[in-house]
């Protein structure tokens, strides 16, 4: 018999919108093809395992819905009837129309719009360049980070943290607001492995009994938008149980006096009215952390969904503090390292051209925008074109209703540069086929973890394919916009950006493959100080002056408490949208990606809205019924599906499927808001008020 044949691997990094980056190893069969890939060993915090949905990526790359060539649309919008054009017609016809609009209503009438659908800093970024070089609309991030982020930093300063690979070494691993068996893999292998070499508890924190929490040694279903009480009934304990490290308090934080009276009030029996925990759950969780100091928070982007998360994520930030966690290898709190890779930016992102006058508009009101709504216009005119590249707004936007009315007006002219014909493109005047990450070259970062990695070019794409790097370059010598990035390489700028942001060179990387570039241990567990001026950790954070990024202050910002609280924004229900609803990831999408597979779509089934059984009889709701979500944002009809994995008066609505997949054709995001929580805007994904009836 002959020996099987074996295909060779190349390394790479995965681009997906998740905190992991995980490191690859691709079979390449042929200039054309690949294989199954799998996760680096070589790469620690990978340690080779990935999640199922990215092994079989040959699926999505090679899937024969792929686009492939230029198209026009020939139909009315949203008909799906286009015909296929040349790229160079395709491009004379974008150029033609936007010098036409710029001429007309002014150069921030064109709106470039992007986001994680590539995390490659080059493919994901380089939209910005064109944007600065002609002055088009800003574009305000807002979907994924800006609770979040901000909630952590509000206590330590800095957005880094402990190594995530001492979870393998901590006595209690807290997973909260992440579903990190379908969402972030790799947490899940460094906790079991504490767990079976150390004798570790695990546990994990959330709105619905996950796989997570069915892997957890304590599990706590908490009600949506109520981990500051939890948080605060928690440390209330530690300090009555004399579980607080008082030494650690005095000399590393601020107001510790303060904040312990503070919590006098924030009882376990508090908490439990506000939580649906109960006060057994509460002590059992402060007991396990508090004679546990070597406990690691990894606290997930849930808290990013909820109007309260900014003040959810700092109070749970703050149990390790109290703790003294921070002081133990495998203790403290992480959220992301996005603070330690000191990028210098600048020549992908053009920012030498940046304008601070020309407005900024909000992506997650995209609706509002295109409608006409003079608030989220921020003063400007309207806006007549689209230039759309990693993201599928018709699907993942909040206010859907007002999304698709925007995008059907007459006078909007929408490019959409994409790999398959989602329900965006489906509105588009001008399609332009995408490369995926294995035909392109890019650089890449880990939030989750701490490695930069290159993502090299693997195979040939297929068709007349572009990468978004060549097609910004192209259209930007079309449109006369002139900027030194536009004349080199994705590889002549990867080898720029690292070598300006102190990384080396792309040579080096290309043999290294990534570069660790985890802090040492006592700037990542802040033993020094914190990244405040005093080197305190604040449990009093000054909100407004919370560093984040180019973030605005949004929302009701004076009425966010002094201290950690449970903060009561988060929207109401009524007697007639009774229902929290939570739109909560599935394991094998990502945001709107993986939804065009053959094994992910068998695997998920159908849109479902998961239904506590007492809930649903009341109700007259069957199980495996359809039902009709609905609040004054629109309806959504999807199947429900009883599950006692949840709190009575909780619905989740896992993953966002195609329109089309909805049985009226409505997208789960129809029942989304789009208000800018504080402090500095987001989108509050999980927290929604809805009705249900019988379909």
């Amino acid at each position: 018999m002959n020996a099987p044949v074996s295909i060779p691997r190349k390394s790479t990094i995965c681009p997906h919108d998740c905190p992991s980056a995980c490191a690859l190893e691709v079979e390449v069969v042929d200039h054309a093809t690949i294989g199954r890939v799998y996760g680096s060993k070589e790469q620690t915090y990978t340690a080779g395992v990935i999640c199922a949905k990215v092994a079989r990526y040959a699926e999505r790359n090679h899937h024969p819905d792929r686009l492939l060539y230029p198209l026009k649309r020939t139909g009315p919008k949203g008909s799906g009837e286009f015909t296929r054009i040349s790229w160079d017609d395709a491009l004379n016809e974008i150029v033609e129309r936007f010098n036409a609009i710029e001429a007309e209503h002014g150069s921030e009438a064109i709106w470039p719009y992007f986001y994680a659908g590539t995390m490659g800093l080059v493919n994901r970024d380089g939209i910005n360049r064109l944007r600065h070089a002609k002055k088009y609309s800003g574009f305000y991030s807002s979907i994924c980070i800006n609770l979040a982020w901000p909630g952590f930093i509000a206590g330590t300063g800095k957005l880094m943290g402990p190594d995530p690979r001492e979870i393998a070494k901590s006595d209690c691993v807290v997973i909260w607001g992440t579903n990190a068996v379908a969402t972030q893999v790799n947490v899940m292998t460094h906790a079991v492995n504490a767990r079976k070499n150390r004798g570790a508890k695990i546990v994990a924190i959330d709105i619905y009994k996950t796989a997570t929490l069915e892997q957890a040694d304590l599990a706590l279903i908490v009600k949506p938008g109520t981990d500051g009480a939890l948080a605060c009934a928690v440390m209330h304990i530690l300090f009555r149980d004399n579980l607080a490290d008082r030494d650690y308090l005095n000399r590393s934080t601020d107001y510790p006096q303060e904040f312990e009276h503070h919590l006098k009030s924030k009882t376990p029996e508090w908490a439990s009215d506000i939580t649906g925990l109960t006060v057994e759950e509460i002590e059992a969780f402060a007991k396990l952390v508090g004679e546990n100091k070597r406990t690691f928070f990894r606290l997930g982007y849930g808290f990013s969904r909820q109007r309260n998360g900014a003040v959810n994520m700092h109070a749970a930030s703050c149990i390790a503090a109290v703790t003294g966690a921070w002081q133990y290898e495998g203790g403290g709190a992480f959220h992301s390292n996005s603070g330690i890779f000191h990028w210098r930016k600048s020549l992908i992102e053009g920012l030498d051209l940046l304008d601070p006058k020309i407005r900024s508009m909000d992506q997650s009101q995209i609706g509002r925008v295109l409608t006409g709504d003079e608030t989220a216009l921020r003063g400007g005119g309207p806006v007549k074109a689209l230039f759309i590249q990693n993201t599928n707004p018709i699907s993942v936007a909040p206010e859907q209703t007002l999304v698709r009315q925007g995008f059907a007006r007459d006078d909007l002219f929408t490019v959409v540069h994409e790999q398959f014909m989602t329900d965006t493109a489906k509105m588009a005047d001008i399609i332009l086929p995408a490369t995926m990450f294995t035909e392109h070259d890019d650089l890449y970062q880990g939030g989750g973890h701490q490695y930069l990695g290159l993502g090299p070019k693997l195979i040939d794409p297929p068709g007349e394919c572009r990468s978004n790097h060549d097609l910004i370059c192209d259209l930007a010598h079309r449109l006369e916009a002139t900027h030194k990035g536009f004349e080199m390489s994705a590889r002549e700028i990867i080898d720029w950006t690292l070598q300006h942001s102190g990384w080396g060179t792309l040579d080096e990387l290309e043999t290294k493959k990534f570069i660790d570039a985890q802090p040492p241990f006592e700037d990542a567990h802040f033993t020094k100080g914190f990244g405040w001026k005093d080197g305190k950790f604040r449990f009093k954070p000054d909100w407004p002056k919370v560093p984040f990024g180019s973030g605005r202050i949004s929302g009701p910002i004076e009425t966010m408490p002094e201290f950690p609280d449970h903060w009561d924004v988060s929207e109401k229900a009524t007697q007639d949208h009774p229902f929290r609803l939570a739109t909560s990831p599935a394991r094998n999408y990502l945001n709107s990606s993986f939804t065009e597979t053959p094994t992910s779509k068998a695997r998920e089934g159908e849109p479902t809205v998961l239904i506590h059984p007492d809930d649903a009889a009341p109700n007259g709701v069957a199980d495996q019924s359809y039902v009709t979500l609905f609040n004054h944002r629109g309806t959504v009809r999807l199947k429900a599906k009883y599950f006692d994995g949840i709190k009575r008066g909780v619905l989740v609505a896992e993953s966002i499927w195609p329109n089309s997949a909805y049985a009226d054709g409505q997208g789960i995001n129809t029942l989304v808001g789009a208000d800018s929580p504080a402090p500095f805007g987001g989108a509050a994904f999980h927290d929604n008020s809805v009705g249900l009836r019988p379909a």
